[in-house]
């Protein structure tokens, strides 16, 4: 078998492939990995021959789409998908060959309608239904922490103990796990109760994806890019320069309402000395109440600049008509040496 795991962040990505057919599949793809992606694909030798989601992601953008104009794979998801551009729908029980591996389709609702996980032999890919030392999420669209439980525990965890379980995301660094491993360790499982399950998943105070809004509306319709959304906010938002808001945040002008968008422990680690926390992913929800003045004077910001183009843009769709962005974002504002606050 061949087999290579990516990461972007948090998350994973897996290329799977027959070394007989040189025939291979890649899982969860994500955009910005375009490149690594075809670059591994002709490293091993292998054609792609499915792309597969395990389910409409609310936390990155897909790069199916992008990667089938290039390779002529499908795109693969479950038939409730919302996406228009998936090519291949497949339900519970259908299986997808790859060379003389066999991928069969697990439909396994709860994070989204459209979670699937796919078994192949001695591995389990379990996008976000199961990951490791926890569960998918249940708070965002179309979640259900029942169906999650039912997902879980009438699906997933009877499949062999010695299953690798290879999940969607990880925020630790850690490759794999097992059912055995997840089923002795993982809190989340140890409310076997379906009552108590849904009861935890439902009391859980979860922060949204930093990406929520664009990534939905990408990854759900079939949509813009990441590229045609941030060629499109750049042109509706003005920015600010790092000198220009140097000599404000130096001279203690209060006439400027500084929000970093990043999450909160980039935030603590090092910000712009009097900026505000508000998280991307919480921004539409809670901007009325911390900032109810439509005409106060904003500047969106973030690591890179790209988040907070977004947000601006989304701002001034919202009423707020003085937002503008910080060209460069905070690592740019780093490098150049400004101060910090932590």
């Amino acid at each position: 078998m061949i087999f290579e795991t990516f990461a972007a962040g948090g998350c994973k990505s897996y290329l799977i492939g027959c070394d007989k057919s040189r025939a291979a599949a890649l899982i969860d793809p994500e955009l910005s990995l375009i490149d690594h992606y075809l670059g591994a694909a002709s490293q091993h030798g292998v054609h792609l021959r499915y792309l597969i989601d395990t389910h409409t992601h609310a936390d990155h953008f897909s790069a199916g789409r992008e990667l089938a104009k290039t390779v002529a794979a499908p795109v693969v998801m479950h038939r409730l998908s919302p996406a228009p551009f998936a090519d291949l729908r497949v339900d519970d029980g259908d299986m997808l060959i790859v060379g003389q591996i066999k991928l069969n389709v697990l439909h396994t609702p709860g994070h989204t309608r459209d979670s699937m996980c796919l078994f192949a032999g001695d591995r389990v890919f379990t996008g976000d239904t199961l990951l490791i030392g926890g569960t998918g999420r249940t708070d965002l669209p179309t979640g259900d922490p029942r169906s999650l439980y039912e997902s879980l525990f009438d699906k997933v965890l009877k499949l062999p103990p010695e299953t690798l379980v290879f999940p969607a995301h990880d925020y630790k660094g850690r490759t794999s796990s097992t059912i055995a491993a997840e089923l002795a360790n993982n809190p989340r499982l140890q409310k076997k109760e379906r009552a108590e399950f849904v009861a935890m998943m439902e009391k859980l105070d979860l922060a949204a994806p930093t990406h929520l809004t664009e990534a939905l509306r990408t990854n759900m319709s079939g949509g813009k890019t990441v590229a045609q959304l941030l060629a499109e906010a750049g042109a509706r938002v003005p920015f600010m320069s790092l000198a220009a808001l140097r000599q404000r945040v130096g001279g203690n002008s209060h006439d400027l309402v500084i929000i970093d968008l990043r999450e909160g422990d980039a935030f603590r680690a090092g910000h712009i000395p009097g900026a505000r926390h508000l998280p991307r992913g919480q921004l539409e929800l809670r901007i009325n109440s911390e900032l109810p003045d439509p005409t106060v004077r904003i500047l969106t910001c973030c690591e890179f600049g790209k988040i907070s183009t977004l947000a601006a843009a989304t701002l001034r769709e919202l009423g707020y008509s003085r937002v503008t962005a910080l060209d460069g974002g905070v690592n740019a504002w780093r490098e150049a040496g400004y101060e910090l606050e932590t």
